[in-house]
C-alpha cells in the first residue's frame, strides 16, 4: 500500500455558513482544520463549491469533507464531480471523513441514498448512542451528546456500510463505509458558541417549523466526545509521518 504518511491532508470545502456567522467564527473549512488539529502547512483546503478541484488521491494521505448550505438531493454540478472524485478515493482506498453534506455526499457517491429526513428537521445538542464496536469509538462512552443541524440525512446506506450511532431521531448519525471510510451526521467541528448564535439568527425559520430555537439554545452542551472524533480518525488512519531528525 502507498505510504502517504508525509503528505498533506485535503479539506474539501464544501460551503460556509452565512455572511455574519463567518465573519465570527470562519469557514466550515476553518472549522475542520481546526478539530482535526492540523497546522497550515499540513493542509490543503479545496473550495470545490466555486469550481476548485483537488490533485488526484494519492496526492493526500487524508481527506476531509465539511458540511455545507448545499443539498446533495440538488445534485449540483461541482457536488457531483466531487462524488466522482470520491468515488476514485475510495477505489485507492485513501482514509476519509465526511461530516453532514459531507457525509451525504459520501453516502450518495458510494451507492447509498440520501433523502429529507422522515423525522423533520434535527438542530441542537443530542445525545448520540453508540450501537456497534468501532475502533474510532474505543474508550469512548456508550452515549455522549453531539451537535446537530440539518433536515437531509442518509435513507440507505452504501453497500458494506454500517451504522455505528444513532440520535432519537436520525438512525444513521455515524456510519463506518470502509475500513478508513468514516462519516457523521452530527458535527465534531461544532461548539456551543457557534451553535448558540445560529439559534439566534434562524429562530423565526425554525418557529415556522414549530422547533423553538431558545429552549434549545438553552439545552446546549460541550461535546468533548464527539469533539474529538477527527483527531481520532487520523491518528488511527493517516498519522503524519515523525519529523527527520
Amino acid at each position: 500500500m502507498l505510504d502517504r504518511s508525509d503528505l498533506p491532508v485535503l479539506i474539501l470545502h464544501t460551503g460556509n455558513p452565512n455572511a455574519k456567522l463567518s465573519e465570527r467564527f470562519g469557514g466550515y473549512a476553518h472549522f475542520m482544520q481546526a478539530a482535526a488539529g492540523l497546522d497550515d502547512d499540513d493542509v490543503h483546503i479545496v473550495p470545490v463549491y466555486k469550481g476548485a478541484r483537488p490533485l488526484a488521491p494519492q496526492h493526500y494521505r487524508a481527506a476531509l469533507i465539511t458540511g455545507s448550505p448545499a443539498n446533495v438531493t440538488d445534485h449540483d454540478a461541482w457536488g457531483e464531480e466531487t462524488a466522482v472524485w470520491l468515488r476514485q478515493a475510495a477505489q485507492d482506498e485513501l482514509p476519509m471523513f465526511g461530516i453532514c453534506y459531507g457525509h451525504q455526499l459520501l453516502a450518495h457517491a458510494l451507492g447509498g441514498r440520501v433523502d429529507y429526513n422522515p423525522a423533520g428537521r434535527e438542530v441542537g445538542t443530542r445525545q448520540l448512542e453508540c450501537s456497534a464496536d468501532d475502533p474510532l469509538l474505543e474508550g469512548l462512552p456508550r452515549a455522549f451528546p453531539v451537535q446537530t443541524m440539518h433536515e437531509q440525512t442518509v435513507v440507505e446506506l452504501p453497500p458494506g456500510a454500517r451504522s455505528l450511532a444513532a440520535t432519537a431521531m436520525d438512525g444513521n448519525q455515524l456510519l463506518r463505509m470502509s475500513p478508513n471510510i468514516v462519516s457523521s451526521q452530527f458535527h465534531p467541528e461544532f461548539a456551543v458558541d457557534f451553535m448558540r448564535e445560529h439559534l439566534g439568527l434562524y429562530a423565526d425559520v425554525y418557529a415556522r417549523e414549530k422547533i423553538d430555537a431558545g429552549q434549545l439554545a438553552g439545552e446546549l452542551r460541550d461535546t468533548p466526545e464527539s469533539a474529538s472524533l477527527l483527531r481520532r480518525f487520523l491518528q488511527l488512519y493517516a498519522s503524519r509521518a515523525p519529523l527527520a531528525a
